[in-house]
């Protein structure tokens, strides 16, 4: 029993050590075609399907959903996607626009979200995006409240006819959108600070150590950054220095190629704890 176990097992693993083989060989000659005319095919839409609901059932299971039936949030979602989603997701009687229609894979109609998804996974995937699909995480782009507010419209898209979401009735009394509470500052997170170089693009640009970006750089690398003495020539390389640098460059060194990204406050603080940590 023991032996036929091991040729089993032994079988198995040359199996798979083969496919893999076979495939990484195709995917070197260029077999795979990766042009957005033509779809993936059925077995790789497959994967994804299973990899997306199985990761965003795992990963939103200890959200915490807040009251989403409050008519001032259900308009300012209302807002907000119109303003931010519509675009790529359309709504009722109303198509994306003509960039997001060759989007591949095609980004998903919402208007049956809310009856297939939970407000908590809604909300994760709303606030952390998804790889490989141009769906972007929008944490770094509005807060946390915002996008409970976007959920909480979402609920109530799909009682919505044509004729309504283009004239904007939500069945809700018109309300101006509240100031959105000051977030909680904390002190700089290297981790977070990470992740955040890939929202703001700063791996299109530049080469960091670590992280995978492209492979043209029209900046300099920010290999030894954090040991340097001066930030872009004119300041000292302090954190504080560092986070101004970041929000708002071309104030700091007019005519800077250095873009102003829009960075908020605390992703600048955790953008510069990770670059302090580049001083090899």
């Amino acid at each position: 029993m023991k032996s036929w176990k091991r040729v089993a097992a032994l079988t198995l693993a040359v199996s798979a050590a083969a496919a893999g083989a076979l495939g990484g060989t195709l995917i070197y000659l260029g077999w795979y075609d990766v042009s957005a005319t033509k779809p993936h095919t059925i077995a790789v839409h497959h994967l994804m399907d299973v990899a997306l609901a199985r990761s965003v059932q795992a990963h939103s299971a200890n959200v915490v959903v807040p009251d989403l039936d409050g008519p001032g949030r259900i308009q300012n979602g209302s807002r907000l996607y119109r303003a931010h989603c519509a675009q790529c997701h359309g709504g009722p009687g109303v198509a994306p626009q003509p960039y997001a229609l060759g989007l591949n894979p095609a980004p998903a109609a919402l208007v049956a979200t809310a009856r297939q998804r939970s407000a908590a996974e809604v909300f994760w995937i709303t606030r952390q995006g998804i790889k490989m699909t141009g769906m972007p995480a929008w944490q770094y782009r509005l807060t946390d409240t915002e996008i409970w507010d976007v959920v909480a419209f979402l609920r109530v898209l799909p009682t919505l006819s044509p004729a309504q979401y283009q004239e904007g009735d939500d069945g809700q009394r018109p309300a101006a959108p509240a100031p959105a509470p000051a977030e909680h500052a904390r002190v700089g997170d290297a981790r977070a600070g990470r992740d955040a170089l890939q929202q703001y693009l700063c791996v299109t640009c530049h080469a960091i150590p670590g992280v995978p970006g492209a492979w043209n750089y029209v900046g300099p690398s920010l290999a030894g950054v954090g040991g340097r003495p001066y930030i872009a020539g004119v300041l000292n390389n302090t954190p504080a220095n560092m986070q101004q640098w970041l929000r708002a460059p071309g104030a700091i060194k007019p005519g800077t190629a250095m873009p102003d990204l829009g960075v908020t406050e605390q992703d600048a603080r955790d953008i510069a704890a990770f670059l302090r940590t580049l001083s090899d």
